[in-house]
């Protein structure tokens, strides 16, 4: 860039799809090997600690106030800024307004945008949108984890709440274990419960076997893979989404991005808990405790809190990096069952972004916009 001038590339959600934001075995590998610098170190999040997942605005239940907006389900801003190093050299930030009410506005329930910047001057390389690029590093991550840690001869997988992020975590199963043939999915709604089956149905004809499960237990019954994105309330972990450790096959893998409950015996004494990033639960534990799996409803925060009880060996929580990096093995125990939990994190946005961005400007995909040719105030 040609300083003091300015430039950067706006990419719309066309542009995104054309410079292969949906490319999920790419997006893996790119997750895998942000993993690996996060564990080296190289990388920032926001707050003191540098691992945090964002900071977030909220409403109140009532406002004096008649422009202010109220509190609703999943009504919230969101900023979440993050640093990469190695080869993506990269500063950015994930920025979101959600409102659950925007589907009846045809909306996703969430509006993303990602800004990249240049590291050492602030100023914008690329404005994209982020709502597909959000939803396949969402997916990507549990994709290393399935690449790892799920059965290589997997063949039955189950979905627990078919929304969108399940649609990129099924991608991610397939790119990863094509050997899948039966897959189970557990919905609320029968309406987004048959569009998936539908969809996978499509996608994926290699799986022979695509059903509705009746309950959570049927669902995940003899799979060996299962996956979990349910939306649900939190403040009262028993209404959480429960999987009982004898429903469960031998050395299957479970991974969740939202809320979802085991009993505590089970999570203290025999499950193989692995973090993306323990940092991040750390976190979340320092923000939130004693009880942040009350507010946080992802198990390696129920780990957390354990630990923080003393209730819980702190060594019973693996970070993925380690198991990335060869310092820990990828099962410790022989058909141990693995519960993988994924708590997403702006460094995710970041990298996946920066791929998608060098590839735009290599094809020549995108809007060259110009912020200033002079700073008024320089």
């Amino acid at each position: 860039m040609a300083y003091p001038e300015v430039d950067f590339l706006y990419l719309s959600e066309e542009d995104m799809i054309e410079a292969g934001v949906r490319d999920m075995p790419a997006c893996i590998d790119t997750m895998e090997e942000m993993f690996r610098l996060m564990k080296m170190g190289d990388y920032r999040m926001g707050g003191q600690n540098g691992n945090s997942h964002g900071c977030m605005v909220t409403f109140p239940k009532t406002s004096p106030f008649p422009e202010m907006p109220t509190d609703g389900p999943d009504r919230r801003f969101m900023a979440m800024p993050a640093y990469l190093g190695g080869r993506f050299d990269m500063a950015g930030v994930k920025w979101y307004g959600s409102n659950a009410e925007n589907r009846k506005k045809g909306l996703p329930r969430s509006v993303l945008m990602l800004t990249l910047n240049d590291k050492d001057t602030g100023a914008p390389l690329a404005y994209m949108s982020a709502n597909i690029l959000s939803a396949y590093r969402t997916g990507a991550v549990p994709g290393v984890g399935f690449r790892h840690f799920a059965p290589a001869n997997a063949k039955t997988a189950a979905i627990i709440g078919p929304g969108v992020m399940s649609r990129t975590a099924l991608a991610a199963i397939m790119a990863t274990r094509p050997g899948i043939k039966t897959l189970k999915v557990k919905g609320r709604g029968q309406k987004s419960l048959q569009a998936f089956i539908e969809e996978a149905k499509r996608r994926y004809p290699s799986i022979e076997t695509v059903m509705a499960a009746g309950s959570i237990e049927d669902a995940v019954r003899d799979a060996d893979i299962i996956y979990a994105a349910t939306s649900s309330p939190t403040g009262d972990p028993s209404a959480y989404p429960y999987i009982k450790e004898e429903w469960l096959k031998k050395g299957c893998m479970i991974c969740t991005t939202a809320a979802l409950r085991f009993d505590e015996d089970f999570i203290e004494n025999r499950a193989r808990n692995v973090a993306d990033n323990i940092h991040l639960y750390e976190a979340w534990e320092e923000e939130y405790a004693p009880n942040a799996f009350n507010t946080i409803p992802i198990p390696a925060v129920l780990a957390e809190d354990l630990i923080a009880q003393k209730k819980m060996d702190p060594k019973r929580v693996d970070d993925l990096g380690d198991v990335l990096m060869g310092r820990v093995p990828v099962h410790r125990e022989k058909d141990e069952i693995v519960i993988y939990s994924v708590g997403g994190m702006p460094v995710e946005d970041v990298a996946w972004g920066t791929e998608v961005y060098r590839r735009a400007l290599k094809e020549g995909i995108g809007t060259k916009l110009n912020l200033w040719k002079t700073p008024a105030l320089a």
